[in-house]
């Protein structure tokens, strides 16, 4: 093999022309089989229909229900205000900046698991009552907004 005797890469294929004629190999039915639903442009079903009959989602049972205008609170324990020097004031944007949060939702809720050893001030949409007590027996303050 010489220099002179490269030849570049075939890179681009043509394209396959069907419906030119028997001769071509891809005449007549043009490679979509015998008429039919899917041999027509725009043919074929939708996604889960299954020829007529009651469909897989219709026929299995429903149960339930979504509460649509339902309020979803970040939930912080006290355990992990830890973090927080004594006398800082603590919110849901301070939690979402420390990424102990990670959504603020429709706002803070503390709960009362573990143990607070650092006195804060928190300020939160909603407090249960044992973390109230934590807090405050801590020497911290709590605010409901």
């Amino acid at each position: 093999m010489k220099l002179h005797d490269i030849r570049p890469i075939q890179k681009n294929k043509a394209r396959k022309r069907i419906g030119r004629g028997t001769g071509s190999g891809w005449g007549n039915t043009s490679g979509k089989g015998r008429n039919g639903q899917n041999a027509r442009s725009g043919g074929g079903v939708r996604l889960g229909f299954e020829g007529g009959q009651t469909p897989l989602f219709k026929r299995l049972p429903k149960r339930g229900f979504t509460n649509f205008t339902r309020t979803e609170y970040a939930i912080v324990n006290v355990s992990d205000l830890n973090v927080f020097d004594a006398g800082s004031v603590v919110t849901l944007d301070v939690l979402l900046a420390k990424k102990i949060v990670r959504k603020g939702l429709s706002g803070l809720k503390i709960l009362g698991d573990g143990e607070l050893t650092t006195a804060l001030t928190i300020k939160a949409q909603k407090v249960s009552a044992s973390a109230k007590a934590k807090i405050e027996a801590a020497g911290g303050q709590v605010e409901v907004i």
